[in-house]
């Protein structure tokens, strides 16, 4: 599994912990970080994505509801709730994470973790909240795609970031087709 992606679901796990408990001592969410995310990269992702939602936990709080037609934040399921909290927080504030793979990593947590339907619930309140941020020019990340930086893969994280996955694969895409099957003359 990637560095990002261990660390996304190891401070998913401590953003429903602080969710669900309103008072969560520091320490048990250390603990918690250095079980679920044993490598050094992944755990100090982790931690940067748990102290970064809580600290601006209102404002993340605000970006939902906004778009949330019919939704209450408290009636959202736990995991929903948080898996979106920690994208919009790189969303908002993580220069280095492109929207597509915020959002695209958000939705395959909320699949892995929560409903069936969460997967789709997640990634349309993402885009709206995106496209909302770029409207008023707040997306960190919103230049032009080759200004966005890419991450070079962590030693023992099995590969490249989900962005440079992506890029690998346009030369197999752009291949011509293969030749079609030569027609028998019975045909």
């Amino acid at each position: 599994m990637r560095s990002r992606t261990l660390a996304r679901e190891a401070a998913l796990k401590a953003l429903y912990q602080v969710d669900l408990r309103s008072s969560v001592p520091d320490g048990e969410i250390e603990e918690l970080l250095e079980r679920e995310a044993p490598q050094r990269e992944a755990r100090d992702y982790a931690r940067v994505l748990v102290r970064g939602a809580r600290k601006n936990v209102e404002r993340i709080d605000s970006e939902i509801a906004q778009v949330a037609e019919n939704w209450e934040l408290s009636r959202m399921a736990a995991i929903d709730r948080n898996v979106l909290r920690l994208a919009i927080y790189e969303l908002l504030f993580r220069e280095d994470i492109p929207p597509a793979v915020a959002i695209n990593e958000a939705v395959v947590i909320a699949k892995k973790y929560s409903t069936k339907d969460s997967g789709a619930f997640v990634n349309g309140i993402l885009d709206q909240v995106k496209n909302r941020l770029a409207a008023k020019g707040e997306l960190k990340s919103a230049g032009a795609p080759a200004e966005e930086p890419k991450l070079a893969p962590v030693a023992g994280d099995g590969g490249p970031e989900p962005e440079a996955a992506d890029a690998s694969c346009v030369g197999r895409l752009s291949s011509p087709p293969p030749p079609a099957p030569a027609s028998s003359e019975n045909d």
